[in-house]
């Protein structure tokens, strides 16, 4: 048997830009065809974006989709590339043997070849889990596809196929393959990739081929994809790996024995926290490009959480589109206000200082606030600022909340919770030091000055709306306090099991009744990309109104 290449092209795609889905996926053919690849393999749903939600069940999105793929079919063979076996995913909207309109659409992945759609495959399991609701809105297939390419039979399978058993994996482990190609939509998770390379490797045995993972890569409004292309053999061999978080074109060659199989190139791995950091990057650099901002504002407060949101928007848009804003009041420290300026100095973003003392004073003439209700109106009127400027000068305004502040209440409505993306929502506290001195220890390793002012990593955490004010005043010690949310709110512990783990009674109690309270503020918080294993959002769903409350168990 001939040598076949395979390209992996591990794009980046929008929801709803089908003519720009669809000119990435000529672009990517093209680049392919010149490498001399006999078959490129796209990530699951291409052509539309990924996850498009209720989009899936809108007749004009269908038709839409139905038409881009028939029209991409005709640019290649138009462009004598119609020999190349181009695999995309789209949404299936006609049954694929009797062409009626279905009563749900498909997520389906086709083969374009010769100016058509040449094979057509409907992903069978729908995972309805976490942040999928794709039970909810698609039909589920139930025919395998195999496609021949120089002699080379070639399965089809997309993304959740393989996390679950049966199906069309057990169906191609009786036929006489040559590789599994799977196109995948998988979000980035911490620790995730080890996850799939394991069940890859399993699958890949099972059916005794290699298998070729094509994943996207990019933020798509709270999730990131990380792309991490990969292949392997039945062997559990690693074969080729493609970088991630960036597109690339993964070229693979499936060798003429198969008992021999070829090796590609392996990109370079990235250790935990430096691939933490990226996914911010990605995750924030998505939302922005893909909304049309051309720059953010935020606050700078001097604090660690609104440092380590000003480098990452540096990081992914460039300090020159950074405008960070001090507004100090009357118990803001010259410290705090020195390090927000020289965190500016170090990024290269604008900066500027704009007093809340006169604001807050206009209000307290009129209402004479004490206690919570004047520390509000503090963080309320740099709310405002925020987003007048944002509305004057057309700023996407970054929320620095962290997991750990969010979880507890921590944050004022309509105050330091305004805002359009909040980078740092799904990294408790103990989390944005780690990564705050990782990034910094980056810098100096690759010959940079550090972008965080060290006083600023090791200072106390505090508010500022009152006198000496520090968070410990009325919190535990962030690091109890870290440990017992991940294990309640990641790992969906009670007080019970908290306690059994050796946790102080009057520290959980504190925590959950502080998490129970606070569900509402979660609600009218601003997305932010997923890191961990559960996160705030479509991860996490409970009532608003409940009288439960853990003590009760």
């Amino acid at each position: 048997m001939a040598e076949l290449c395979i390209a992996i092209a591990q794009i980046d795609t929008c929801v709803g830009d089908i003519d720009g889905n669809t000119a990435k996926i000529l672009d990517w053919s093209r680049k392919a065809a010149r490498e001399g690849a006999d078959v490129v393999l796209f990530p699951e749903m291409t052509v539309t974006g990924y996850p498009i939600e209720d989009l899936a069940l809108r007749a004009s999105f269908q038709r839409a989709a139905e038409r881009a793929l028939s029209t991409v079919a005709r640019q290649l063979a138009d462009e004598s590339l119609g020999s190349l076996s181009v695999i995309v995913g789209s949404l299936g909207a006609l049954g694929l043997t009797d062409r009626e309109p279905l009563a749900r659409p498909t997520n389906r992945a086709v083969v374009l070849r010769h100016g058509s759609i040449d094979v057509a495959y409907d992903k069978h399991h729908l995972p309805n889990y976490g942040v999928f609701d794709e039970f909810r809105i698609f039909s589920s297939g139930d025919r395998p596809a195999i496609l021949e390419v120089k002699g080379r039979r070639l399965a089809l399978a997309v993304c959740e196929d393989i996390w679950q058993d049966g199906g069309p994996v057990a169906t191609y482990a009786a036929e006489d393959i040559s590789a599994l190609l799977v196109l995948n939509g998988s979000p980035f998770e911490e620790g995730k990739w080890a996850t799939r390379l394991d069940l890859a490797q399993r699958r890949a045995k099972a059916v005794g081929a290699p298998l070729v993972y094509a994943n996207m890569v990019g933020g798509q409004d709270d999730l990131v994809f990380d792309g991490g292309s990969f292949v392997v053999s039945p062997h559990g061999d690693v074969l080729a790996t493609a970088p991630k978080f960036e597109e690339h074109l993964l070229l693979w060659t499936l060798a003429e024995d198969d008992s021999e199989p070829h090796r590609g190139p392996i990109a370079p791995p990235l250790e935990n926290d430096h691939e933490v950091y990226q996914a911010i990057v990605t995750g924030l650099r998505g939302y922005f490009t893909k909304n049309g901002f051309k720059s953010v504002t935020l606050g700078l407060s001097g604090g660690i959480d609104s440092a380590l949101v000003a480098v990452v928007a540096a990081d992914a848009i460039g300090g020159e589109n950074v405008y960070g804003v001090s507004m100090p009041s009357v118990y803001s420290s010259e410290h705090s206000k020195d390090d927000a300026a020289d965190l500016a100095a170090r990024i290269g973003a604008h900066y500027r200082v704009q007093s809340i003392a006169p604001m807050v004073d206009a209000f307290q003439n009129e209402l004479d606030l004490t206690g919570v209700a004047e520390e509000n109106l503090q963080a309320r009127m740099r709310g405002v600022t925020l987003m007048a400027l944002s509305n004057s000068e057309g700023h996407l305004v970054l929320a620095t909340g962290n997991k750990t502040e969010i979880a507890v209440g921590y944050s004022t409505i309509y105050g330091d919770a305004v805002g359009g993306y909040a980078p740092i929502k799904d990294l408790d506290k103990s989390r944005v030091w780690e990564l705050s001195r990782w990034r910094n220890n980056y810098a100096i390793d690759n010959g940079d000055i550090p972008p965080i002012p060290e006083s600023s990593i090791t200072k106390p955490p505090s508010a500022e709306l009152r006198p000496g004010q520090v968070d410990q005043d009325s919190l535990p010690p962030y690091d109890v306090l870290d440990a017992v949310l991940d294990a309640h709110i990641e790992h969906a512990e009670g007080r019970e099991e908290l306690l059994d783990r050796g946790f102080d009674a009057a520290v959980v109690d504190r925590a959950l009744s502080l998490v129970d309270r606070a569900e509402w503020k979660r609600r009218q918080y601003p997305l932010g990309p997923k890191i961990t294993a559960l996160a705030f959002g479509r991860d996490r769903r409970v009532p608003i109104t409940s009288k439960w409350r853990e003590q009760q168990g």
